[in-house]
């Protein structure tokens, strides 16, 4: 159940607030009394109120006497301040990254091949995106088959979505795909490359019958290879990672000679 403590109230600001909504304007000493707020505390509970907007005082009376602000104004008022605060928070976090980022540093590439896989459809898919998001050169996307087993328009928003922010940090693009995919691929996903690669310098699609597997190439070292499930080659098995320098250029080789005779493809 919801209550005043989750807007950022103490138990006993809380008490004190709803006891003034039931007695009308009254002296601390009889709110004391009637919200359990022992009298110690209850200037510096009245205190709090104050300063966050919740009560009114009538100072020119003797003693001193105290009103709740209506609810809906109090309510409105406790919520700006929490997001003040959250909006508070998220500027001193971004900070915080910004400071880790120049103070973490990843390691230099060693030469010894390190492979990963990801099993079923999300967790490759966030493998792909992860690794997509690594990018610093070139990318390399090549595809014979829709991703079969997948959500493929909430993977193709967010290959999209990666590969036009690479393309913004200087990545260059290339998609290699065979001439009936682009045409069973969904409409919404037909629409963001359009939409938002196509016009992009750096990247580029061709089209090729003569292209088998869907894989993607990273900066010239790293690959991730789509396998289908051994026994239902219509469903995904796994999604390789594999950062290995030889195989990489083996297969970005291999690439070379598909794209030098591929046909250019207008999304």
């Amino acid at each position: 159940m919801a209550t005043l403590r989750d807007l950022g109230l103490s138990e006993y600001e809380s008490r004190a607030y709803r006891a003034l909504l039931e007695t009308g304007p009254t002296t601390a000493k009889e709110l004391s009394r009637a919200s359990d707020v022992p009298m110690g505390r209850i200037y510096d509970v009245l205190g709090g109120l104050e300063s966050d907007s919740l009560v009114r005082t009538q100072t020119a009376s003797r003693p001193k006497k105290y009103a709740a602000v209506e609810p809906d104004t109090a309510l409105d008022r406790l919520l700006a301040d929490r997001k003040r605060e959250l909006d508070e928070q998220k500027d001193q976090y971004e900070e915080i990254v910004d400071a880790l980022s120049e103070d973490l540093e990843t390691a230099e590439p060693v030469d010894e091949p390190f492979w990963t896989a990801a099993l079923g459809p999300e967790e490759a898919t966030d493998l792909l995106v992860e690794r997509l998001a690594t990018a610093e050169e070139r990318i390399v996307l090549v595809a014979d088959t829709p991703a079969a087993g997948f959500d493929i328009d909430d993977l193709g928003r967010r290959i999209v979505a990666e590969i036009e922010r690479a393309l913004d940090r200087g990545v260059a693009v290339s998609l290699l795909i065979r001439p009936e995919l682009f045409g069973v691929l969904p409409e919404d996903v037909g629409d963001l490359f359009r939409d938002q690669l196509q016009d992009h310098d750096a990247f580029s699609a061709r089209t090729s019958g003569d292209v088998t597997g869907t894989f993607e190439l990273i900066d010239h070292a790293e690959v991730c290879i789509e396998v289908s499930h051994p026994l239902d080659p219509g469903q995904p098995f796994a999604l390789i990672n594999l950062k290995d320098t030889d195989v990489a250029s083996g297969i970005e080789e291999a690439f070379r000679d598909r794209w030098a005779e591929a046909e250019s493809l207008e999304l």
